[in-house]
């Protein structure tokens, strides 16, 4: 049977993977509201749908705790002005060719995950990979949620420096949350020679700079599209490093680049 090895259940199995763990929700969070959670199943009857629910038998909670994991790497403190409220997060699960997107806007925003994508994760049986890959989806889709957007720097259907910072954001939020491996070796990077190619090629590359630079350089670049009228990645990674040429993008993408052995 197809459901029988999550008897035990992920939250059972992680205990004894520390790789799979969830990271730890900083106590100065853990009453923040994130907003309420609307849980929708519209392919109730899908083989993904029995996985998904199986694993997480209360979406709500499991939604909101992780929520708080992205808001703690996005910003320092629950009372930072620059946080979007979000009133409603409606998250479904359906049937779709797809893995997950999030949509909306303001303070209403929603995401859907495909239930083929659960089935597809969940192949071998293994319960803790599942969870793994869906609290990671679900870093990247709230990421998007709660991040901020930066200014005068083009839109996001460019496929620009709006949109490398969007996407490298959500994946560099996945990665600082363990749900891609923290490993620059890994097949989880994706080797590339532009940092513009966004989603994990720039998600590293900023979780490098948060490593080897500045132990709050997600918080201070998502920041910065607050700060800075004109925004672009140059611009953004003097702001917060220091306007000197070593920390252009260029040059620290090389350095990045030098440091990781391509």
């Amino acid at each position: 049977m197809l459901l029988a090895g999550l008897t035990l259940g992920a939250a059972a199995q992680l205990k004894y993977n520390k790789y799979h763990a969830p990271i730890k929700v900083e106590k100065k969070w853990r009453k923040y509201n994130p907003g309420e959670v609307i849980f929708r199943d519209k392919s109730p009857e899908s083989e993904g749908s029995k996985i998904y629910h199986a694993i997480i038998p209360d979406p709500t909670p499991y939604i909101q705790e992780n929520a708080l994991r992205v808001l703690q790497t996005l910003y320092w403190s629950p009372k930072d002005k620059n946080i979007p409220r979000l009133g409603r997060i409606f998250y479904t699960i359906e049937e779709y060719d797809g893995v997950s997107e999030k949509y909306g806007h303001g303070d209403h925003v929603g995401i859907r995950y495909s239930t083929k994508w659960i089935e597809h994760s969940f192949a071998g049986q293994d319960t803790m990979r599942l969870d793994y890959e869906t609290r990671g989806v679900l870093y990247h889709e709230l990421t998007h949620a709660y991040q901020l957007e930066p200014k005068n720097c083009g839109s996001y259907g460019d496929g620009g420096e709006y949109w490398c910072f969007i996407e490298g954001m959500a994946d560099a939020v996945r990665v600082a949350c363990g749900c891609f491996e923290q490993n620059f070796q890994s097949q989880d990077r994706p080797r590339a020679d532009t940092w513009r190619k966004g989603y994990r090629v720039a998600g590293y590359f900023l979780y490098w700079l948060q490593l080897n630079k500045d132990k709050d350089f997600l918080r201070k670049f998502n920041r910065s599209a607050a700060e800075l009228e004109t925004w672009s990645w140059d611009a953004a990674m003097k702001h917060v490093l220091g306007d000197k040429p070593e920390n252009g993008v260029e040059a620290l993408w090389k350095e990045y680049r030098a440091s990781i052995g391509e």
